[in-house]
């Protein structure tokens, strides 16, 4: 068996819930269940299973609290939902979700079209949501990622001051983390470094993951911008799966295939077997015939002699 040394690094593995959302189909949750249960395998030690919305906005994600009970199955993997309201926390705190994820957008366009509120009003929901984990399962850290982070295909720019009162209010309402997403690909690795390091400055060791996509072609670059900055932690699609069905022109996610490479070539741990990795693409590709998946390592293959 592969000696993996201890991770040093977070990859949290997006593809169920940001991948599936995103595509046309909806895959059957035998197949789903296969592709996480796969993705177990490799090593991947967080992993984002569903998203708790009415099923019939998203029918992808009608079986959300079966796939969560399923993949607790699995005990090194933390099992995280996204949920965009309380109502959706319920109902993913019930189902046995060890975290919770809460997309709050810093562009009012971008938030009024995603979930029908201001930014305003979602972090009062999201002090909603930190009273009632409170209650019934205070152990579960909630996360919130600030999507549209580095620019809006509906607004345009977001001012960084902005992102970085919303995450000031969100560290003071009481969140776990808080990470920043390139919603729509719009972020370059200057702007991803610059904002990355203004949020430990602003709110230290609650700066959460980098969630980047690759619309024009610099998810990688823009991760490695964000670790030289002190992110550990990424939120990555396997085969590139995602985007944002309210975000007109976003993108699939960073391929997690490319970016566990990216890492362990340079000699940064990730805790997974990329060959594992790439046999998870098997039972993705089961589930969603004829979806085209993306990434350069899986297509290249690893370098001669890898260990």
């Amino acid at each position: 068996m592969t000696h993996i040394p201890a991770p040093e690094v977070l990859i949290s593995e997006v593809g169920p819930r940001d991948g599936l959302q995103s595509v046309g189909a909806t895959m059957p949750t035998a197949d789903k269940l296969r592709w996480i249960d796969a993705l177990a395998a490799a090593g991947l030690r967080e992993i984002e299973v569903a998203s708790f919305v009415p099923a019939q906005l998203l029918p992808q994600m009608a079986d959300a609290a079966q796939v969560v009970q399923h993949a607790l199955r699995h005990t090194g993997v933390r099992v995280m939902a996204l949920v965009p309201n309380l109502r959706g926390a319920q109902a993913a705190l019930q189902a046995g979700a060890q975290k919770l994820t809460l997309p709050v957008s810093a562009s009012p366009a971008h938030s009024l079209a995603n979930v029908r509120k201001t930014p305003e009003a979602m972090v009062d929901e999201v002090r909603a949501v930190l009273r009632l984990r409170d209650e019934i399962a205070p152990g579960v850290p909630v996360e919130v990622g600030v999507s549209t982070a580095f620019g809006c295909t509906l607004q345009g720019a977001v001012p960084e001051d902005d992102v970085l009162r919303l995450a000031a209010q969100l560290a003071q309402a009481g969140v776990n983390e808080i990470g920043l997403s390139d919603t729509t690909g719009m972020g370059n690795p200057a702007q991803v470094s610059r904002l990355f390091k203004r949020m430990f400055q602003e709110i230290g060791p609650l700066t959460g993951a980098a969630h980047m996509h690759n619309t024009r072609g610099l998810g990688l670059a823009n991760c490695l911008a964000a670790y030289e900055a002190g992110v550990r932690t990424f939120d990555s699609s396997l085969g590139g799966l995602g985007g944002c069905p309210y975000a007109p022109g976003a993108s699939g996610n960073v391929v997690t295939e490319d970016l566990v490479f990216m890492f362990e070539a340079m000699g940064v741990s990730t805790g997974i077997d990329l060959n594992r990795l790439m046999d998870a693409r098997a039972p993705l590709r089961a589930g969603l015939p004829g979806e085209p998946l993306y990434g350069m390592t899986p297509e290249a293959g690893l370098p001669k002699g890898w260990v």
